[in-house]
């Protein structure tokens, strides 16, 4: 796993916890908080998949390494 994927990880774990937190603290009205943690969460995955679409596809395995 690269440090960049990591972080990444990271980053999401760290939006989820923040995101569960929110929900459990909101004082805004159930409907309203789920319509907010939706847009966010849809939010969250386009940049993901934009982030996912730029990152360069790389082989990992010894195999690739032992051909060279």
């Amino acid at each position: 796993m690269t440090s960049t994927t990591k972080i990444v990880l990271g980053m999401m774990a760290a939006a989820a916890a923040g995101a569960a937190i929110g929900v459990l603290l909101a004082p805004e009205k159930g409907s309203e908080t789920r319509k907010k943690l939706r847009q966010n969460i849809n939010e969250w995955l386009e940049e993901l998949n934009a982030l996912l679409a730029r990152a360069p596809e790389t082989e990992e395995s010894p195999k690739a390494e032992a051909e060279y």
